[in-house]
């Protein structure tokens, strides 16, 4: 007997419609519960919804978005670890802060002809080759300056400008001159230089490394005081990049002091003289330097006078005062003009000084 649904005869053969014609179309309940859309029922299609059917989240898509966030994290490791590994192998990492070397050191006396001329200070400058000087820290100008190859401008006038200041620290601070501290140049001085520095401060030696005058000006108070307190300075302040690194400043100056002695006698004031130091400094910098704001001394080149070519000149200047002459001219034949600067420094270890270097009263 037939179904309800189905022709007396039953289902023809080969009609369309049939069972099997269908039976790979038949969607099992596993099928459902995976399909990525779900038609909305009749309620829900009379609420607020204008979309007939609505995404279902499968279980492939949860495995899917656990897997992206697994890579994603994995992905950002490598990135981290990568950027770790070629900041450590980066070849191209700024330079170490190099290592100073020790200052190399000249000290030469500069012996009078004849007597050491005196009077009142101002007379004797005016007098004096030091007559158009600039006072003090006037007298050390900058130069024109710019970039160069590989430092800018502004790490250029840092650099003049750390010079400059250890010129007036250790030429023109009257604390210095006058012996009282020898801290303000120190400040300024790479770390690598303060034990030579020190040594040079408490056992002073002519050793070409260990001159305290080399380093600074400093007149023993004991037996010489500024008569005049304006120092007259002139000179130049040079620059040149002598590596992709390194930064070089040249100070080639001299300086005027009036001296008179230290103790007066019974009688008159004692007359003032002047005693004139040409001093040129080699200083290198590298960007720790600049960024710390200190310095490396090079060299240190100093011609002094008027003084006696046996006096102990390694620690404080000892200048032949009004009216004193030297036991012995030094230098043999050729006299040394301590205010012709931008000229090689003289390799005796004592010179003449030029009878043009005194005042002309």
């Amino acid at each position: 007997m037939a179904g309800r649904g189905d022709p007396p005869e039953g289902t023809p053969e080969g009609v369309p419609g049939g069972e099997d014609e269908y039976r790979s179309v038949v969607f099992d309940e596993a099928f459902v519960r995976a399909a990525h859309l779900q038609e909305f029922s009749a309620r829900e299609r009379l609420g607020e919804h204008t979309e007939a059917v609505r995404n279902r989240p499968s279980a492939w898509e949860g495995r899917s978005s656990s897997r992206q966030a697994i890579l994603l994290v994995l992905l950002i490791l490598l990135a981290f670890g990568t950027a770790i590994y070629l900041g450590v192998r980066n070849p191209y990492q700024p330079p170490a802060d190099q290592r100073a070397e020790p200052l190399r050191t000249t000290v030469v006396p500069l012996a009078p002809q004849g007597a050491v001329v005196g009077g009142e200070p101002a007379r004797l400058f005016d007098h004096s080759p030091a007559a158009e000087y600039r006072t003090g820290a006037a007298g050390i100008n900058f130069p024109l300056t710019g970039r160069t190859t590989h430092f800018a401008e502004s790490q250029v006038v840092t650099a003049l400008s750390i010079a400059k200041e250890y010129l007036v620290a250790s030429s023109l601070e009257p604390d210095v001159l006058s012996g009282a501290t020898v801290r303000p140049p120190r400040l300024l001085l790479d770390p690598d230089q303060l034990e030579q520095y020190d040594r040079s401060v408490e056992a002073p030696a002519d050793d070409g490394r260990h001159a305290l005058a080399a380093w600074l000006v400093r007149f023993d108070p004991r037996q010489v005081v500024l008569a005049d307190p304006a120092t007259r300075v002139q000179g130049t302040l040079r620059f040149e990049e002598t590596s992709p690194d390194t930064l070089d400043v040249t100070a080639d100056h001299t300086y005027t002091y009036a001296v008179r002695p230290a103790v007066q006698g019974a009688g008159p004031v004692a007359r003032a003289s002047l005693f004139t130091v040409h001093r040129e400094v080699h200083f290198r910098f590298d960007r720790e330097d600049l960024r710390m704001h200190r310095t490396e001394l090079v060299t240190s080149t100093v011609e002094a006078g008027p003084q006696a070519c046996g006096a102990d000149t390694t620690g404080s200047l000892k200048p032949l005062l009004a009216g004193a002459r030297a036991p012995e001219a030094g230098g043999g034949p050729a006299v040394t003009d301590p205010y012709a600067t931008a000229r090689p420094a003289a390799p005796s270890l004592c010179g003449a000084l030029a009878p043009s270097a005194q005042p002309s009263l």
